[in-house]
This record gives C-alpha cells, sequence and structure tokens, in this order.
C-alpha cells in the first residue's frame, strides 16, 4: 500500500499546477522518512516511474526530440511489461497500450513504420503487440493485423547467400549483432503463437551464423558485424568483420539468446544450439567483466588503454543474461554471482538520484553503427567518439531488465526445486486459441487473458517453482514429484459436454499424496458455475465443506461489495496483503483438523487442515485469475496481486520435502 501512496505522489510532482508543487518535496520526504521507505521500492520500479514521468504521453526516441515507431521504444515497452508483471499494477499495462495506440489504426497499419525500408530495427515493438493481443480487451484486432505485418517484413526482409537477415536494405549483405535482438524475439513469439513451427529452423540459423562467422576464436568475444561481400571499408577482407568488439552489441546478442529460448520449443533439435552459445558466452562475459567495478567497457577488450570507459547499457545487458541464463538452468548457478557484482557496479557506477525522487541512468553510449554518412569505420576512436548521455533509452530498458531479474533472484530460493501442479482434468475447457486449434483455457497457466491463472503462475516461477498442468485424473504416479497440486473449479455440465466428476479412485490418491507431505490447494466457485458435490466429496476427507451459500454478490462495479480485510495482528499467510477482493464465493464448513484461515462477519473464508504431513488451504473461489490481479479491473486500493504473492509463498514454504 505504501508503494501505491508513494507513487501517487510522485506522480503530482510531474502533473501538479506551480502552486502545489512546492508541497510535493514535503510530502516526498514525509513518506520517505517513515522507515527509510525508499528502500524499499525496487529499483525496477522506481526506474519504471521516472521514465514514464518523463516521457508522460509518448515515448522519445533518439534525442529525445521525436517520436516514431522505434526500437527504442519496443525495448521501453518490453521493460514496462516486465515491471506491469512484478506488480500488477495497471498503469504500466495502460502506458503500453496508449503508447501503441497511437501509432496502430483499426486496419493495422502503423503510422511513421516503412515496410520497403526494411529495418529491422522496426521489429522490436512487435512484442508489444502480441502482448496486447493476448489480453481482454474489444480493439485487439488490430494488433495482430500490426504484428502481421511486421511477420511480413521478416519473411521478405533481404538476406545473404546463407539465409542471414540483412541489417537494413541499405546496408546489403550485412549482419549486425543487434539484429538479432531486433528480430529474432518477436520471431519466436509469433510463431509459437500462430503456430509456425517450421520457422524456428530459421531464428537458429540467424544465431548458427553468427556463431560461424563473427566469433572471434582468439578471444570468444564477438565482432559487431560481418560484411559477406567483404565490400565495406570496415570489414576484414579475409573474414569480412568489423574490427572490434563493441559491448552493447554483444549485449544485443545476449539478450536475443535468453528471450529467444523463451519460446523455442522444449524438444525442437536446435535448442540445445542455442543453449550451448549462452554456455560459450557466459565465460568470456565473466572474462571481461572489469574485476573491481563489476561493470564492462565500452570497447570490450581494452579496458586498459586510453579513452576506454565503464558503458552502462552493455553491462545491464550483461548482467540480465547471465542472471536469466543462470535461473533457468542454461549456464552454471555460479555466474549469478558475475551478475550480482555486476548490479552492484551498475547501481554504485551509473544510478544517480535526483532532487525530485526520481533515479536517472548515466554513462549509455548513444549509438553505434557501421558504415552511412558520415562513414562509421568500426575503429577502436570510432566507438569513443559517439557521445554519452544520461537517460538514453538503450540503457534504461536493459537496466529495468537487470533489476527485475535481480530482485527475482533475491527471493525465488523458496520454490527452487518445488513443482506446482494445476489441474486441467476436473477443469477441462476449451476454446479456438490464436492459432486455430483448440486450446484449453479457464483458470490454466497459459490463460493471459482475463480468464486465466498466468499471472499467478508468473509469481509462482518468479519465486523459482515450476508451473506443470495434470490433464489426467490424479494417481500415484503422475503426482510423483509434485508438491503443490491445485485444483479449481471442477466443471458441471453446463461448462462441459463430458464433465469429469471427482470420483473415490482420485479421492484415494490425492489423499494418500497429501498425508505423505503434498500441499493441495482447493477453488470452488459460486454454486451455479462449480461442481459443488462431487468437489466436497473430496473436501470433506480433510474436515473441510465447501457451502451452498453464495456471499460478496457484488453489483456492477461496486468493488467494495467484495471487500475482504486481513487482520493486522495476524499475517501468518498474508505477509504484506491487507486488503483483497473476493466476489459471489462459497463459504466454508469446517470440523476435524481443520482451522479457519480468515473469518469475515461469522463466515469462514479460508481453510487450513493439516493432514499427515501434508496441508490443505480451501477457498470457495478462483478469486487470483488474471481478471483481478493484472490491476486493470478492480480498485487499485485492493491487493490482490500482493495477496497471490503472499499465497504462493506460504504454500511453497508449506512443501515437506
Amino acid at each position: 500500500m505504501l508503494i501505491k501512496i508513494f507513487n501517487k505522489i510522485l506522480n503530482m510532482r510531474y502533473n501538479s499546477p506551480p502552486s502545489l508543487k512546492n508541497t510535493v518535496p514535503f510530502l516526498l520526504f514525509f513518506i520517505l522518512s517513515i522507515s527509510s521507505f525508499a528502500q524499499n521500492i525496487p529499483w525496477s520500479r522506481q526506474m519504471a516511474d521516472s521514465f514514464i514521468a518523463r516521457h508522460k504521453d509518448s515515448i522519445l526516441v533518439g534525442k529525445n526530440t521525436v517520436t516514431r515507431w522505434d526500437y527504442e521504444q519496443g525495448l521501453m515497452l518490453k521493460a514496462i511489461e516486465k515491471v506491469w508483471y512484478r506488480t500488477g499494477e495497471g498503469k504500466y499495462y495502460e502506458y503500453i497500450r496508449n503508447d501503441i495506440n497511437q501509432y496502430v489504426k483499426e486496419d493495422g497499419s502503423i503510422r511513421s513504420y516503412k515496410f520497403d525500408e526494411f529495418n529491422i530495427d522496426n521489429i522490436p515493438t512487435g512484442r508489444a503487440l502480441l502482448t496486447l493481443y493476448q489480453q481482454t480487451q474489444p480493439d485487439k484486432e488490430k494488433y495482430k493485423k500490426a504484428a502481421d505485418l511486421l511477420w511480413k517484413q521478416l519473411e521478405e526482409q533481404p538476406r545473404t547467400k546463407e539465409g542471414g537477415y540483412w541489417h537494413k536494405k541499405r546496408y546489403p549483405n550485412q549482419m549486425w549483432l543487434d539484429g538479432l535482438f531486433m528480430g529474432e524475439p518477436f520471431a519466436a513469439e509469433y510463431s509459437a503463437l500462430f503456430n509456425h513451427p517450421e520457422h524456428f529452423d530459421d531464428i537458429a540459423k540467424q544465431f548458427a551464423l553468427i556463431e560461424k562467422y563473427a566469433v572471434d576464436p582468439k578471444t570468444g568475444l564477438i565482432y559487431h558485424a560481418y560484411d559477406e561481400a567483404r565490400e565495406q571499408k570496415w570489414a576484414d577482407k579475409k573474414t569480412g568483420t568489423s574490427p572490434n568488439f563493441w559491448g552493447r552489441a554483444i549485449g544485443w546478442y545476449a539478450v536475443a539468446l535468453v528471450d529467444v529460448l523463451d519460446y523455442f520449443p522444449e524438444n525442437h533439435p536446435k535448442r540445445a544450439d542455442l543453449i550451448k552459445y549462452l554456455q560459450r558466452l557466459a565465460p568470456v562475459l565473466a572474462k571481461y567483466q572489469d574485476k573491481q567495478s563489476g561493470v564492462w567497457y565500452q570497447v570490450m577488450d581494452q579496458g586498459a588503454r586510453k579513452g576506454n570507459y565503464f558503458e552502462s547499457s552493455a553491462s545491464c545487458m550483461f548482467v540480465y543474461a547471465l542472471a536469466k541464463a543462470s535461473r533457468l538452468g542454461y549456464i552454471p548457478a555460479t555466474y549469478t554471482a558475475n551478475a550480482k557484482r555486476g548490479y552492484e557496479g551498475i547501481l554504485k557506477n551509473f544510478i544517480e538520484k535526483e532532487a525530485d525522487g526520481s533515479i536517472s541512468l548515466n554513462k549509455t553510449v548513444s549509438v553505434g553503427g557501421l558504415g552511412g554518412t558520415p562513414y562509421r569505420d568500426g575503429s577502436y576512436d570510432y566507438y569513443l567518439s559517439e557521445p554519452i548521455r544520461k537517460n538514453d533509452l538503450k540503457g534504461v530498458g536493459p537496466f529495468i531488465f537487470a533489476s527485475v531479474e535481480m530482485e527475482i533472484a533475491a527471493e525465488n530460493a523458496v520454490g527452487k526445486d518445488k513443482k506446482v501442479a494445476l489441474d486441467y482434468y476436473f477443469n477441462h475447457e476449451f476454446r479456438k486459441g490464436a492459432n486455430g486449434k483448440d486450446e484449453p483455457f479457464h483458470y490454466t497457466w497459459e490463460d493471459r487473458m482475463h480468464s486465466g491463472f498466468w499471472l499467478w503462475g508468473n509469481t509462482f516461477r518468479d519465486l523459482g517453482a515450476q508451473t506443470v498442468s495434470i490433464p489426467s485424473a490424479p494417481t500415484a504416479e503422475n503426482l510423483k514429484g509434485m508438491n503443490v497440486y491445485i485444483i479449481v473449479d471442477p466443471d458441471t455440465k453446463k461448462e462441459t459436454a463430458n464433465p469429469n466428476f471427482i470420483q473415490p479412485n482420485d479421492i484415494a490418491a490425492i489423499e494418500k499424496w497429501v498425508k505423505a507431505g503434498g500441499v493441495l490447494m482447493l477453488m470452488a466457485n459460486d454454486t451455479a458455475n462449480c461442481e459443488i458435490p462431487h468437489f466436497n466429496q473430496l473436501a470433506k476427507v480433510f474436515g473441510i465443506e465447501f457451502t451452498s451459500r453464495n456471499r460478496n454478490m457484488v453489483q456492477g462495479l461496486q468493488f467494495e461489495q467484495g471487500r475482504l480485510d486481513i487482520p493486522a495482528n495476524d499475517k501468518s499467510i498474508f505477509k504484506t496483503a491487507s486488503k483483497i477482493y473476493i466476489k459471489e464465493l462459497s463459504p466454508l464448513a469446517l470440523t476435524g483438523p481443520a482451522k479457519s484461515g480468515l473469518t469475515d462477519h461469522g463466515d469462514i473464508i479460508f481453510g487450513i487442515s493439516k493432514y499427515g504431513k501434508g496441508t490443505v488451504f480451501a477457498v470457495g473461489d478462483p478469486w487470483l485469475y488474471n481478471e483481478y490481479l493484472d490491476g486493470r479491473r478492480i480498485d487499485t486500493s485492493f491487493e490482490n496481486f500482493e495477496a497471490g504473492k503472499d499465497l504462493a509463498e506460504w504454500l511453497l514454504k508449506q512443501v515437506v520435502k
């Protein structure tokens, strides 16, 4: 709650009339003085809020003087998206949507975008289009049409003889490291979302060509670019490579690798190659990390040379890539220490706190390119000649990326080596997906619309756990290795033609699993939308019963009718949340080992049962789905997102290994 108050005051500082602005520093001082509050605001959020305050209505790119469809815009929107996923604050989503809506028209055309330039730098903002398209909102088809346009560009993008994308039409036969970040994460997500499995071979090829032609065999570093035709002045006549190792270029490549893997199919034969490229690159990054400061130089292998300097954007990119790759097991966990040391160096060397409470990032090189007019020769002197800027978006965005990863690293031990399974058998509804095929939805991990559990699943993943689904009836075999098992809203005949009702064999398997130490969560729904009778047969084994009564009946937008308060003197489960929203829920009746986890006006809202070595948690509503976590629907005074994280952490801590 304090963070929400702080943000409102910070917004006042930038948006109030002059007569009120003088009061804002005092208000900021007051709130920051309450238990050193500033130290509790994550750096990712501080930077996101500072950025939004400086770019209120639209994103200024380049020298902060123009707005256009641009890769810096796409980079920042992805950074803001990451903060949205970490906070559940709808203002971040609205910022993304409002910015994109300034460019994308109803027919999918994009203002200021020029298809025939075949500039791969125009692709990254497509990732925001895919994010918006996967949400619940009325006008989203235009985002799909705009994404299709960018996909069409990639399909027609000029290529080298071996199939590598030219960086731009006006840079023939050239592959730049930057281009891997610009094109491939979008291509991978688009391919996964719209069923283009054949394109993953092409994505892998782009990285393979860089590894083949641009990696220096002596140092392991990667040259900024190579010219297949060996025609450019900057190109080595034998290898075609540019002369030097520019930090941010290698940073773009590293970020592209870890982000593409988010969408690359687990069973694809080329996935292992991408992971090997990361494993090859990680020790190289560690070797060239400055031992004293923890950060990296502008020209990476010439740290002692006159004029070279610590550069912030590359340092942030390397921290992000190392932290994420080690968290996801692509590289050894020991590289987390390199990421941590690098991040500490970033905070010390580049972050500046401003008088108005915002923060800034210093020492980002404004640009780095090859060829063009005036001609850029790729020499050491050239890379040092480009201006250094404060709050350049090519540094601000990666700082948010890195901060989010380091914030995850600080808390993900609780879920390490634990699996959280979600039932897809008793809850078994389908819809047509974006690829035209039937897909499970409604309280599933994959569903990013308001009906899904994607955000709550992301919370579990950020806490270090693995989220999986169980699409068949529970048995000793498929529950083996599962630590938390969630059953939500079993289907009625109204929802599914042939619903799977809970049977005695299911109950026996689940009871044995809980008794051995499993953590079971039961989430019912209002009686009109949930198969209560069979669900209760399972719940009663643990002393819990979903009653036939409904409460918190919310009319329209009167969200206070769904309000529940967490007692200030009982933070055993909900450590941070105080006010939550649950509508149309079924109160519980408890017997035997079950006890109340929250009682409101005589009604038991949460039930907890310790059974053998295990734990059962029950609630009469699936209240943690995206609609009530993403900050877009209910009043911002409710803390469902925080409550979801509190509960996820509590469930993981109940696991008996």
